[in-house]
């Protein structure tokens, strides 16, 4: 299915399951082989009520990619969903904390303490009000901006974690930002979405690599294209 159908689908009747959060999705029974070089983390809160949230762009992201680029299915483990795959010859551990986004740093961090993996090597994608709509720009370490799911997260890991930080844009008043960031995209959004997350997946082999300047100059002309 393609980012735009799939966003699509948010925008009919009200979905029972949402996409990349299927409700029988198995217990993840064991890991066999596979051992992660990376972890990457999409922030977002769990159900659809919350599924077309702005402040959900992080679990958007996750799952283009896992499309993209072929992951096994969604599986439950480390209070998440969490899916297994390979972009280039890197091993990626896709994770979605389950727990909302305020409690999230407690999955990050029994992920990263089952497969023994440094704070260097975790990845999270969030939203981000300081960034203008629908931009995306790559930062290792720095505050939280009152963002809880990174307050969360730097509190269980440190904050030497890697951020893709997904601009949402901020409302000019901060008594609106909750209704900002807790509102869902509009339908004339759509295709814009459609294309930010299109073109995060397809270059997310350069953030794989550790080239973050050449992953966030790729994404900039894909938009620029688009």
């Amino acid at each position: 299915m393609s980012v735009l159908r799939w966003l699509g689908s948010f925008f009919g009747a009200k979905p029972v399951e949402v996409p990349g959060q299927p409700l029988d999705a198995p217990e993840a029974a064991g890991w066999g082989d596979f051992e992660p070089v990376q972890i990457w983390v999409g922030l977002g809160n769990p159900g659809a009520q919350y599924a077309m949230h702005r402040h959900n762009v992080g679990f958007m992201a996750v799952d283009a990619i896992a499309a993209t680029h072929g992951f096994e299915p969604p599986r439950k483990a480390f209070k998440g969903w969490t899916q297994q795959g390979r972009i280039g010859g890197a091993r990626i551990l896709l994770l979605k904390p389950a727990t909302f986004m305020n409690d999230s740093g407690g999955s990050v961090r029994a992920a990263m303490d089952f497969f023994k993996k440094e704070v260097g090597d975790v990845t999270v994608f969030h939203d981000e009000l300081d960034l203008a709509p629908f931009k995306v720009k790559v930062k290792v370490g720095g505050g939280t901006a009152g963002h809880n799911g990174l307050r969360s997260t730097e509190a269980h890991i440190g904050n030497a974690f890697r951020r893709v930080r997904i601009g949402i844009g901020h409302p000019g008043h901060k008594d609106r930002v909750t209704g900002h960031v807790l509102g869902n995209y509009a339908k004339a959004e759509t295709d814009r979405l459609a294309d930010l997350l299109g073109a995060v997946a397809a270059e997310a082999r350069w953030l794989a690599e550790g080239d973050d300047a050449r992953f966030m100059n790729e994404v900039a002309l894909r938009l620029q294209e688009d």
